[in-house]
């Protein structure tokens, strides 16, 4: 295959973007944003570090990240499996993308901007849940924000379960591939309780 190794090549084969595409951006939170972000449940966080880069969903039974002022969101780190990589990323590199989804909605908004992971005990204190606090959380500046994508939620069906009786290997199908003693099936069926104690 031959790549696309110039801008200009590109360009050539996309033309200009759609005027409405530029015009939408917005620098800092607006009514209209500040209500879609705090509707939203589930965020994706993609982030550049010296190995690559990175992209986290998190999820959360309310609004998933606080909006702190017009400029600042709020993005609490509940339980996980400590890889961390999204957070050694932004240590390292202050570069960061949220990108919000709502079920239902065609619409998804972005964040782009820069962040840094803290856990200064009042903002911890700020996401407490059945007594417990994220271990840290990450503090994203914004630097430009808009609504996208609609036609690729439309193709893909995603809110209407256009695929959703398609047989896809299970979380305990990915470790049995690599360890064959591994018992996958017993991993799925008691995952659900595992969890629960440890959403947050």
């Amino acid at each position: 295959m031959t790549p696309i190794k110039t801008l200009a090549e590109l360009e050539a084969i996309y033309g200009k973007p759609v005027p409405r595409s530029i015009e939408k951006v917005v620098t800092t939170m607006t009514p209209h944003y500040r209500a879609w972000i705090e509707a939203s449940r589930f965020v994706v966080i993609s982030t550049v570090g010296p190995e690559g880069t990175d992209a986290s969903p998190r999820g959360d039974d309310n609004s998933v990240v606080e909006i702190l002022d017009d400029q600042t969101v709020l993005l609490p780190d509940w339980f996980g499996n400590n890889r961390i990589d999204s957070l050694r990323n932004i240590v390292r590199d202050e570069r960061v993308s949220l990108m919000f989804m709502i079920p239902s909605s065609t619409n998804v908004v972005r964040i782009n901007g820069t962040a840094i992971v803290t856990t200064d005990p009042a903002t911890c204190a700020r996401f407490e849940k059945k007594g417990k606090l994220p271990r840290s959380v990450v503090v994203m500046s914004i630097g430009e924000m808009y609504f996208q994508c609609a036609k690729a939620l439309m193709r893909s069906g995603l809110w209407q379960g256009l695929g959703s009786d398609t047989k896809v290997p299970t979380a305990g199908d990915f470790v049995k591939e690599r360890d064959a003693l591994f018992d996958g099936k017993a991993y799925d069926d008691g995952y659900a309780e595992y969890a629960k104690p440890r959403m947050w």
